[in-house]
Formats: structure tokens, sequence, C-alpha cells
């Protein structure tokens, strides 16, 4: 685990009077898979990769993580994201553990056959292991909605019509609706909920978005319908600045046209770092982890920073923005989104029952805001910030359920 992650579990762990083989028993995996992912290039030659996927803990029920391909993936990143994923579900309340997974693959240099083909053999290495009622994989970094179908399909051959076995399909295929947004909603929605609770309004709050991909063009589009003002939007290659508010579906619809964000018409060109220390009230890193550093955490001039990425503070940022009373709404809580829609999806496979889109955006919103009522509440009791608020509610949650079972 890293030192930014076994650190806020320590945290947690001492305000909950933990011992020490209690803290043992919660972070230790239930399993950890590492397989070989054979199979057949384009050209003939067979191409060998590794694939992981970690079980972290089911003591409040079944598995439940992404799968991501990227080349750095490893064990040690995987086992840190599993472990994160047992406590925001916890801090959700959803009836879920941790898991996560990944191939240390480039899915850019495959073709769409090779890419399936590699799919495929991962699933024919982990069916066992994985399932509707013990690991429920879905969508991450590099995979999307087609990968998830080819999973479904390949352990359908194995284990009959099964579509609760993995999350983030298509439609089509037994997906939900409001899948693809529901990360960028929800961090919205928990925006929603710190002015409320700050006696703010959306409207004409300023908002800075680092990040312009899947997380973050959703949540600057609901933010931008709900009456914020989106003054900086960031990709990878830099970003845009409006004082008074960029038109977000202008920017999206020059995105879809050019393939990148930069050149909008009326905006100003900025730089990640410059978007990071804008003058805004609200700051929101929606892309890489470990963006806010000890070194630039000084800088920022935002109030309030919604963490959409996962682990975009570092320690030492996180001890800055306590100092300077930078509220700091943490990843565990902040982009939950996902992963509650996922659980809807799950169920609505179980039921066999269709649901509505504005069922599930009606759901989603009360799940979160009441998670969110959860954490301020700790926070405010136990005087402590919002982040070390949700680890106590998480962990906390997972060694109740640990005990119950008779387990620790």
């Amino acid at each position: 685990m890293s030192d930014s992650a076994q650190r806020y579990f320590e945290q947690a762990a001492e305000r909950l009077g933990l011992t020490a083989s209690e803290k043992k028993l919660l972070l230790t995996p239930h399993r950890e898979v590492r397989v070989q992912v054979s199979f057949r290039m384009d050209d003939g030659q067979t191409a060998t990769f590794v694939g992981y996927r970690i079980q972290h803990d089911r003591a409040r029920g079944p598995m439940k993580g992404g799968l991501r391909f990227h080349p750095e993936v490893n064990s040690q990143e995987v086992l840190e994201l599993a472990s994160l994923m047992t406590w925001k579900t916890a801090v959700v309340d959803l009836p879920y553990g941790g898991a996560k997974g990944g191939i240390a693959v480039d899915p850019k240099s495959l073709s769409a056959g090779e890419l399936e083909r590699m799919t495929r053999k991962f699933v024919d290495e982990i069916h066992d292991l994985i399932g509707p009622d013990s690991d429920i994989p879905a969508p991450d970094m590099g995979t999307n909605a087609q990968v998830m179908s080819w999973i479904q399909n390949q352990y359908e051959k194995y284990h009959g019509f099964s579509p609760g076995c993995v999350t983030g399909k298509p439609v089509e295929l037994h997906g939900i609706e409001g899948r693809e947004e529901a990360t960028g909603r929800g961090v919205a929605i928990i925006l929603g909920c710190t002015l409320a609770q700050l006696g703010r309004k959306m409207g004409g709050t300023t908002v800075a978005i680092q990040g312009f991909g899947n997380v973050g063009s959703y949540a600057a589009r609901i933010l931008h319908e709900m009456g914020a003002r989106i003054v900086a939007v960031s990709d990878v290659a830099g970003g845009i600045t409006h004082p008074q508010g960029l038109d977000i579906p202008g920017v999206q619809a020059h995105q879809s046209a050019t393939g990148k964000i930069a050149g909008f018409a009326g905006s100003r060109a900025i730089s990640n770092a410059e978007l990071l220390a804008l003058d805004c009230d609200v700051l929101i890193p929606a892309a890489l982890g470990g963006v806010l550093t000890q070194e630039n955490a000084g800088q920022v001039r935002a109030g309030i920073v919604v963490e959409a990425a996962n682990g975009p503070t570092n320690p030492g940022a996180d001890a800055i923005f306590n100092e300077r009373k930078i509220l700091v709404v943490p990843d565990i809580l902040a982009n939950a989104g996902g992963v509650t829609v996922s659980y809807f999806e799950w169920v609505q496979n179980r039921q066999h029952f269709k649901w509505e889109l504005a069922d599930v955006r009606d759901k989603l919103e009360k799940k979160l805001s009441r998670a969110f009522r959860d954490v301020w509440e700790i926070s405010q009791e136990k005087s402590v910030s919002l982040r070390a608020a949700a680890y106590m509610l998480g962990v906390g949650r997972v060694r109740q359920a640990t005990k119950l079972a008779g387990l620790g």
C-alpha cells in the first residue's frame, strides 16, 4: 500500500481504537491472483502479458472494483486501489467489499481483435474467481463498455447467462442508463451537498477542473447546468480559462471536432500547473493522482477541493490544506458515484428489471447525499477533516461487519 493510503488508514485506525491484530486483518487482502495472459497477435506471434486481480475484503458482500489496462499496472498499485474500494463502498454503504485488477499492457498498442483476444484469455484464467456473488469487475483506465461486453460473454461460456458478473456494460447488453455520467454526476452532487452545508449557492460559484476526460467533462457539464461558472478546464496538453465562465457545451463540441480543448474561441491558454493555482471557489482535480503536493499546495487559492481523481492529494499537501482551512472532500466520497451506479446496474441485473434514467439519477443523489451527511456529522462530532471522517466511517463499517461475522 502507498504511503498516503497507509497513512490515512493508520490515522483512522488510531482514532477508532483498532488493535494491532484488527489492523492486520483489515489490511491483509483476501486473495491475490497473478496470471499469465498469452494470446495470438495479428502477425501470428504469441504475446504474453501479466494480469492481476486482487480481492481485498468480502466482509460486507461480494467484492467490487475496476479492471485497468495500462503499462504501469503492478501488484502494489492494484492492492492499494483494491483497499480503497473496500473503504469507498463502505462509506457509501454499498453491500460490497473491494477488489481491483488489471493487465500490464498499453491497450493503444493493440488492434481491436488483439484487445478482444487478450480480454477473453484473461477471463479464461480468472472466471472461477469472479462472478455476481463473489467479485464483480467494472471499467477503469484503459477499459470501457466494449471490454465489459467481452468479459460478460466469455464468463457466460463457462457459467451460463449471468449479466451481473460485470458492470459498466452497454445498455443493449443489460447495462444501465446513466453509468457513463455517474462519476461526474456524483462529483457535482457532492459539491452541491458541500455548498449547501456551508450555506452557499451553486449559482455563480467559480470552478476550475483539471482533467476533461469522462469524469471531468461530465462534472463540468452538469455543474454548468446547475449554474456554476466553470472558469477553467484542462487536458493532458494544457488548459483554457475564461473569468466569466466557459461555454461547456461549446468546449465539448470543439473537443469532439478537433480532439483537443486548446484553441477554444474566446478562451486563454493556461498550463495545468496554472489551473491548480487559479483564483476560484472550487478546485476539482479530475485527472491523475498525486498532482497536489507539498510544493504547490501553498499556491492553491480555491477554498474547496473536491477530489474527482483517485489520490490527487498527497499527505504533505493534505496537511497544508488543513492548516490553511481549505476544505478537501476526499476521493473515497467525492468520486463514489461510479461504483454506486455500478451497484444499481448489478441490482437491476439480479432483479431482471430495467430502471429508468430518472430513477437512477434520483437514487444516486439520495445515496450520495446520505453518505455526505454521515461523513460531515463525524467530521463535526470528532473535529476532524472530511478525509479523516470518511476513513473512520469506511474502516469502522468494515471492522463492524468483520466482528459480527465472528472473524475479529
